[in-house]
Parts: structure tokens; C-alpha cells; sequence
């Protein structure tokens, strides 16, 4: 089977198994595909999502938004390709020696370091946060100093220190959000949500298709 043959089938699969569900279609390319990543289909019942969520993200993409990203897993597993085509960037501080230094200095994680040092960056962006509870609990802060106005948030942090309860208290930040409940989420489901978004900003685009991207020809990943 061609890699689009194998998505195809898998994607099938999930519709089949999952039956009857609460999404709309949009949401619900992005809930499959956070399941076609993980072949988990808790991600039905867990998944929270912000009623502008998807129009948020889809807008700021279009619009050639930043993406920034709590780890370089998540980083790895966006669709540059597509992301650059949008006009958008996507980057991760966590490796730098500057933000080492400044998290020491603080007192602090570096997941918090890395989001301080893109605060005034932060406006119209997406933050996506697959491991690290701190980020996401300091990422919610700024919101609600009137510091950042992220168009939105993926807030998806695996993990027994944290990462349920950060998640738990992303609704009240006032942004919009997709995450989960519970402990469950990671990098990979992350960069899946991403790309999810990315797929339905470049859905309908001519140029887009005839230059053959990943997300014209449905190819796995």
C-alpha cells in the first residue's frame, strides 16, 4: 500500500470505530488525527476545545503566524514545508544556551525561560506545548497579566507533576485552546493538532495542490 493508501485505511478505521461523536467536521480532522497518532480513542471523550479554537489557529496560519514549541520533538514532528508555504515559522528555545542561563539565574525551568523570551512575540502566535506543564502554566500567566494574546494555545503536556491540572486551568486563561484532560498528551499529539490546523489553512488552495505538498496528497504523518 501507497503511504496514502495506508492513511486512507487508517483514517477509515477510526470513523468506523469512533462512531457517532460530538465534533464538527473541522474539529473532528484534528481529534483523528490526534488519534490516527497515538490509537487512542480516549481522545474522543478527553479533547477540549475552545468554541474559536479551530478558526482562531486557521486564521493566524493563513496569516503567517509564528509557532513556537515547548520541545524540539514537537518542532520535529510540524509540517515545516506546509508551514513555510503559509508564510508562517516555527521554533523552539529550549536548547539554546541563553535560556539555560536565564532559567538558572531565575530560579526557573527552562520550558518557562523559553516562553519569557518570546513574550513580546507571543501576539497573534501559536504556542504549542506537548511535555511541559511550567510552560503552559507560565504562558497562562502572561495572558492574564495582558502581557501575550497567543491566537492559540495547543495545550497538550504529558505527565504525572502537573500536566492535568495546568491543562485543567487552561479554559479560564481566555484564549483559544485545544487540549485534553487528564494526564495523557505529549509532543507528538501536539505537532499532530499542528499539523491538523495546517491541512485545513491550505484546504481549498490551487497553487498549494499543484505544488504538491504533504497535505494535497494526504501522505502519512
Amino acid at each position: 500500500m501507497t503511504p496514502q493508501e495506508i492513511e486512507a485505511e487508517s483514517f477509515a478505521i477510526i470513523d468506523r470505530e469512533a462512531g457517532p461523536h460530538r465534533f464538527g467536521a473541522d474539529e473532528w480532522s484534528i481529534v483523528r488525527r490526534m488519534i490516527h497518532t497515538t490509537a487512542d480513542f480516549d481522545y474522543l471523550t478527553d479533547v477540549r476545545m475552545h468554541p474559536r479554537a479551530v478558526a482562531s489557529g486557521v486564521a493566524a496560519l493563513r496569516a503567517g503566524c509564528a509557532v513556537f514549541t515547548d520541545t524540539r520533538m514537537a518542532l520535529a514532528g510540524i509540517r515545516r514545508r506546509d508551514l513555510d508555504w503559509l508564510g508562517g515559522r516555527a521554533s523552539c528555545l529550549i536548547a539554546e544556551d541563553e535560556i539555560a542561563r536565564k532559567a538558572l539565574a531565575a530560579g526557573t525551568t527552562r520550558a518557562e525561560a523559553a516562553v519569557d523570551a518570546v513574550v513580546d512575540r507571543l501576539d497573534g502566535a501559536i504556542y504549542v506545548v506537548g511535555n511541559a506543564p511550567t510552560a503552559l502554566l507560565r504562558l497562562m500567566v502572561l495572558i492574564q497579566q495582558g502581557r501575550a494574546a497567543p491566537a492559540l494555545v495547543v495545550g497538550l503536556p504529558v505527565g504525572f507533576v502537573n500536566a492535568a491540572e495546568s491543562k485543567a486551568e487552561l479554559p479560564a486563561a481566555g484564549v483559544p485552546y485545544i487540549t485534553n484532560v487528564g494526564r495523557k498528551g505529549g509532543s507528538n499529539v501536539a505537532a499532530a493538532v499542528v499539523n491538523a490546523l495546517i491541512g485545513l489553512a491550505l484546504a481549498g488552495s490551487r497553487e498549494h495542490a499543484e505544488a504538491g505538498s504533504w497535505s494535497a496528497r494526504g501522505a502519512e504523518g
